[in-house]
């Protein structure tokens, strides 16, 4: 009888661990200054520092400059391009949450995309934990999420109060010449025009205003100051009135 030989099963080569691929994200806005903790160079050493501590290599760092934090991930040029690059196993980066997401709704249905393609995500303010990582950690990023949605919301208060006071005080807030006024010398240095009324436009907007009193519909005012020489738009209407409107409001 023929020994019996006995196959040698072959060991497969022991897996080394692989480190995970990082990639991150910063962002800042046009209205927002290089200063409190949110300019880019302060982002990238936030990110940097919290890479070498995990001894992580950062593989590439997406970086958005001058794009509003209402626009969400997806819709930012960037943005898009981050989400297209990430694959299963991915580990993001971003130096804060209002950096990535433009609100709690937004936060909550990108932290859903992510979790299903098994990407990790850190915002650093909130810890150095996967932000997908328990029920506690949802829990926080949903609350501060809230939290970032609600200051944009107090910056775009201010930027509307502040430019009223603008109108009040008579001065430029930048972009074309406003209906009814010209442009004066400088507020000052470093600063734009200060605003002059003119008086035959204020005249036709005090006409515009009474005509509209009348229930004259914006397009019959615009056609009215057109025949009597000014090329504006039924929108150049609307703007003027809530101009003296809201310099009425404030005068009183």
């Amino acid at each position: 009888m023929a020994p019996t030989i006995l196959s040698r099963r072959r060991r497969a080569p022991q897996e080394l661990p692989v480190a995970p691929r990082v990639v991150a994200y910063a962002r800042v806005s046009t209205a927002e200054q290089s200063t409190n903790g949110v300019s880019l160079d302060e982002q990238e050493r936030r990110i940097r520092a919290h890479c070498m501590a995990e001894d992580w290599p950062l593989t590439e760092m997406f970086v958005e400059r001058g794009i509003s934090g209402s626009m969400t991930l997806r819709d930012r040029p960037i943005g898009r391009q981050l989400l297209r690059v990430l694959r299963p196993g991915d580990v993001l980066i971003a130096a804060k949450l209002d950096r990535l997401f433009r609100s709690a709704r937004d936060a909550l249905d990108q932290f859903a995309a992510f979790k299903k393609l098994a990407v990790r995500v850190y915002c650093l303010d909130l810890g150095r934990d996967d932000v997908n990582a328990n029920g506690i950690s949802t829990l926080l990023t949903t609350i501060l999420a809230a939290v970032a949605e609600f200051e944009r919301a107090r910056i775009a208060e201010r930027i509307r109060d502040a430019k009223a006071q603008l109108r009040f005080e008579g001065k430029h807030q930048g972009g074309s010449r406003p209906f009814g006024w010209r442009f004066g010398p400088p507020a000052g240095r470093g600063k734009g025009p200060t605003l002059v009324a003119d008086e035959i436009e204020q005249a036709a907007i005090a006409d515009m205003a009474a005509m509209r009193e009348r229930g004259v519909s914006l397009m019959q005012v615009r056609d009215a100051m057109r025949e009597r020489g000014f090329p504006i738009s039924h929108e150049t209407v609307r703007r003027a009135l809530r101009r003296a409107e809201t310099a009425g409001r404030m005068a009183a």
